[in-house]
This record gives C-alpha cells, structure tokens and sequence, in this order.
C-alpha cells in the first residue's frame, strides 16, 4: 500500500503547541506534551551524568557501543516508518533520532570521539540538542517495525527507549505518565486511574448480574483466591470502561474451567515503565510479584493490552526472581480453550465483515499473531485480512505511551494514526478488533478524527456475544446486537 504524505492544513493542526510561552520559556521546552516543572540548570551536564550512571549500571552499553560502530545513515527504515509515511521529514526517519544519541555516545563515552572532539572543537552535548531529543522521541511510537528492515539490526524502538529513560531522569517525561505512575507507586489507591478497592468490588458485583442476566449462567470474578491456576491483572480502567471486554474473558474462562483470581491488593496490569524508565518498569512488575506471592498463584494472566503483556512476558522472570511465575496473555488462554473444544460460539451472531488489528506489543516479536485470528474465524464468517498483517502490522498510531498524552492527539490521529486509517479504510471492514486497552483509545479517537465508518471492539467483545456457556441460554443475534 502506498501512503500519501498528510497536507498543509492537517501538518499543521498536529504540531500546533498549546502550551502557554512563559511555561516553554520558563522550561527551556517547546515541547508540545506537558511535562511538570524541573531544574534547567546546567541540563547536558545532568544529562551526561545520567547516562553515565545508566551505562554503569545496565547492560546498554554494549548495544551503544555495537550500534555506534555501524551504518545509522542508509535510511531504510523509512519504508517501515509510518511517522515518515506521514511526513516525509527527514527529521523523522528513525536512523536519524537514534543517531542523535549514539553521537552523543561517541563523543562523551569513547576514547575516538574525546580525541577527535579536541581536534575539532566540538564543545558536545547543548541544551538545544537535548530540546530536539525531548521533541523527536516522543513523536516515535516506539512500535519497532523499523527493526524490520535494518539490514544492521539496529533496534530504534529500544534506543528510543533508553534516550526516554534518560530524559526522565533530569525531569523531561510527559506528565501524563508521570502522573499515573505516582499514583500507582505511591498513591493512595496504588493503580493508573485512581479506582478503589470499593469501587472494584461493586464493579465485578455488577459485572456478573450483567452476564447473569445476558448469558442465564453464574460467572464469577474471583478476589483474593489462594493458589488459583492465574492470578490475573488487566489494565485498571478496563474495569470501568470495558464492561463487555472484561465479561467477555471472564466468560472464556469459566467455559474453560479456569482456576483464576483478582488480587485486592494490586489489580493494574499497567506499566508505562516500558515506555521511559527501566526504574520504574522494575518497580511495578516487583508489586506484581508481591501480590502473586501473596496468593500463591501458579501464572500470571494479562488481559487485552499488549503493553502489559509484554512487560510482564519480557521482563518479570528478569527482574522478579523472588517468585518466578510463566506468564500468558489472554488471547493464548482463550485459543487453547477453544483447541480444546471448550468453548460453545455461535457462527451466525456476527455477520458484519470483521478484521484483526495486530497490538504491536504482542505481534511485532511473533508472539501473539495467529491465535487471535483463529478464535476470530470460529465464529465470525466475513473475516476479512488487512494487508501488512502480523508482525508487520502497522502501529495504531499511539504506542510507546504516546496514547496516554492527550496534548498531542492531533499529532498522534492526523500523523501518528494516518496510516493505520488508511489501512483500515482499504480493508473494507465493518468492525474493527484491536485486543489491546492502548490500541483501543488511540484507534476510537483515530475513527472520530479520520471519520472512518468501522465499529471498534476487543476480542472477547465479540466472543461475549457469540458464547454460549455451560447452563446457560443460547445467544440470538437480535439479543446480542443491542449491548
């Protein structure tokens, strides 16, 4: 599919800045996402001194060290980039951000690059440097589909990643996720949105007189059971705003016979850590394990959000050696369930002409890609495929975090999200199924923004509607449509 560069009009409705003059000049940031007030002062010594520090204590100096030996110029990862799709900014072309550290890497951290910068009367790192880093890594959505095509198998997702987990450390991380993430460590409720135990309760009471009454059987969402099969954690606001998701995989697993339980003391699935900070990322996935501890689990379940499956999948048994636990999304449950003839799903429910969004998070490393399509096709009839499907799917436009940054919606729906409209579009689909919490925010608002006619759902959205559970009534379409 070929991809025409956004016109004048949008170009400049994404990248218009909101923010007051007397706050970017009282930062030294022309940022266009908000970040909360921080020392300026003497910025590319902290900075330094931060990845210094990183270096010292983490193994990404070999990776600086690799990468900045070889090619970061031959621009290939363009035809991967859909930031550039959009643009057509060199600015944009992933070799071009990640080279922005690995010269400040030469430079600072080697031998070669001290020598030649006295030669040359390089003075290194500015603060003007630093401001073009703090802009240009966070319009990455860190989806990593450039990986693809490196012929050096430079990885710019995870140089994004560290560059990120720099900037945080002098004070540069977008508010949004600086926010969330104190609640979540430090808050009174310890989770992303602020919900209560009280108001979860009364949610997962009312959750099951829901499928009580829609599916005429008894499903439980169990709290604080010792020595289930999963302990399962999902991203917190799907509790609230993803009614059908969440009954949907509670259905799957009780039509399963699946031991699981919610834990009261940690029910956030959620860690943007992946999104700027190993700190942080290690910090939350050590309140995971304490709370699987707690209650014995046996696994760990993530429900629909790849972000959250992949820092639990990639990371807990690295940093959480405590109380090693196999890790599983929900997608990967659902599917053996349905291999095992578990699962009763009506093939004349959906009738609409459905299509498969891959999440980055769960497709991009082969992980999860097929067995979201096979649960799909058992019930769904018009299943249609988009092209550069699975682990070249192309991003919802929102990742790295980047969704969560509700200043820069414009750049993320007009730039971010364009190619995946388009893509979309060409599919002919009628409903559109991202599995994932992240993908269905950014996609909802991309839908509003492009004005695409296509009904967004997760997954187990529509197997909800299509499941028919063990002592409970058989679904007719007329019933299920009007959820």
């Amino acid at each position: 599919m070929k991809f025409d560069p956004i016109s004048d009009k949008d170009r400049q409705k994404a990248f218009t800045n909101k923010k007051k003059p007397e706050v970017i000049q009282n930062q030294k940031l022309p940022t266009r996402y908000i970040v909360e007030d921080h020392p300026t002062e003497d910025r590319p010594r902290r900075f330094l001194e931060a990845m210094a520090s990183i270096l010292k204590h983490t193994n990404y100096g070999f990776m600086l060290d690799h990468f900045s030996r070889v090619s970061t110029r031959c621009a290939r990862c363009t035809v991967q980039c859909q930031i550039h799709m959009a643009t057509g900014d060199q600015r944009d072309v992933p070799c071009y951000r990640s080279e922005m550290l690995l010269s400040i890497y030469r430079r600072h951290f080697t031998l070669g690059g001290a020598l030649k910068a006295r030669l040359t009367g390089d003075v290194g790192l500015t603060d003007e440097k630093i401001q073009e880093m703090a802009d240009s890594f966070y319009n990455c959505t860190a989806c990593r589909r450039c990986v693809l095509e490196c012929p050096m198998g430079i990885d710019h997702g995870l140089i994004t990643h560290l560059t990120r987990w720099i900037l945080a450390e002098i004070g540069i991380v977008p508010r949004a996720l600086a926010v969330s993430v104190r609640e979540q460590l430090v808050g009174e409720t310890r989770n992303t949105s602020g919900i209560t135990l009280p108001a979860l309760k009364d949610t997962l009471e009312f959750l099951e007189e829901d499928l009580l009454d829609l599916k005429g059987a008894e499903v439980k969402f169990p709290l604080d059971q010792e020595g289930a099969d999963f302990i399962f954690f999902a991203p917190v606001s799907d509790y609230m705003m993803e009614a059908e998701t969440m009954m949907g995989l509670a259905a799957s697993l009780h039509a399963g016979g699946a031991s699981w339980t919610i834990g009261s003391q940690n029910y956030d699935g959620i860690n943007y850590g992946l999104f700027y900070s190993d700190t942080i990322l290690e910090r939350v996935l050590k309140n995971m394990e304490a709370e699987a501890k707690r209650l014995k689990a046996k696994a760990i379940l993530i429900g629909e959000c790849g972000h959250a499956s992949r820092t639990a999948k990639v990371f807990y048994n690295q940093f959480c050696t405590d109380y090693p636990l196999p890790v599983y999304n929900i997608l990967e449950v659902t599917h053996k369930f349905l291999k095992e003839g578990k699962l009763k799903l009506h093939d004349d429910i959906i009738t609409e002409k459905v299509t498969y969004h891959d999440p980055c998070n769960l497709a991009r490393s082969g992980w999860v890609i097929d067995q979201g399509r096979e649960i799909l096709k058992a019930f769904c009839k018009n299943y249609v495929e988009m092209e550069h499907a699975g682990r070249n799917n192309i991003c919802c436009g929102g990742g790295g975090g980047t969704v969560s940054i509700d200043e820069i919606r414009p750049y993320r729906t007009m730039i971010g999200g364009k190619a995946k409209a388009e893509q979309v579009k060409a599919s002919g689909a009628e409903m559109l199924v991202a599995p994932c919490a992240n993908c269905k925010k950014q996609l909802g608002e991309v839908i509003a923004d492009q004005k695409l006619s296509v009904e967004l759902v997760g997954l187990h959205d529509i197997l909800l509607k299509a499941i028919e559970l063990p002592g409970g009534t058989r679904p007719t379409r007329e019933d299920m449509m009007m959820m």
